[in-house]
């Protein structure tokens, strides 16, 4: 029966894989997924591993290949639905003429959710949002100043992110935390201004939460 299953595998850490998308995986014919998110699973048949360069690519032999009957696990960073590669598929599906109702979401702990609980910030007391493909400065500005924490994944490096909010008016003194490979042994929570976190460097793997005390 063809099908797509996109699996939310957490932060990273194997601790916070659901049952649930251990079960899929396990059952799954051919499971489509980058190297560090594959290996998080003891149990699966056929793998396709993709990189950034050629994820488009990857993700259309995925769907191609539940048009053709198989049964397909797409490994998601996170959450899918946040930030994620729930997108991408649908639009490739549709392309591709793939029926959306054969696409099931297996929601995942995002990092998001794990920098708020690390920090002790309630959901309903912060502004959750991505700056990945944000181009609406005006947008952005107006969320950061209404007086609530905000949650965000930023957009290529921390100190590039830092650097933009206070060229675009944020005072250089705000207050933020920044949440660095989340689950993994090698986690990181460190709380600077924005000029300080816009002089230094981080990995690629963080959340941030800007706040006014």
């Amino acid at each position: 029966m063809s099908k797509i299953y996109i699996v939310g595998i957490g932060p990273g850490n194997p601790d916070y894989l659901t049952k649930k998308a251990i079960e899929k995986v396990k059952n799954a014919d051919i499971t489509v997924g980058s190297k560090r998110a594959i290996n998080l699973f003891d149990e699966l048949n056929e793998k396709i591993v993709f990189n950034v360069k050629d994820l488009t690519k990857k993700l259309e032999k995925a769907v191609d290949l539940a048009k053709s009957g198989k049964k397909i696990a797409i490994l998601s960073t996170g959450d899918p639905g946040f930030s994620g590669i729930l997108n991408p598929v649908k639009e490739i599906s549709k392309e591709k003429g793939f029926d959306i109702d054969d696409i099931e979401v297996i929601p995942g702990i995002s990092s998001l959710q794990l920098a708020a609980s690390k920090n002790n910030i309630s959901w309903d007391d912060a502004n959750i949002m991505t700056f990945h493909g944000r181009e609406n400065t005006e947008n952005i500005l107006s969320t950061i100043n209404n007086g609530k924490k905000t949650i965000a994944l930023p957009s290529g490096k921390v100190k590039d992110m830092a650097k933009f909010l206070i060229d675009n008016g944020i005072s250089k003194n705000r207050q933020a935390i920044i949440c660095e490979r989340l689950s993994y042994p090698d986690e990181k929570i460190v709380k600077a201004t924005l000029e300080e976190i816009s002089k230094s460097d981080f990995t690629y793997m963080c959340v941030m939460i800007i706040y006014e005390k």
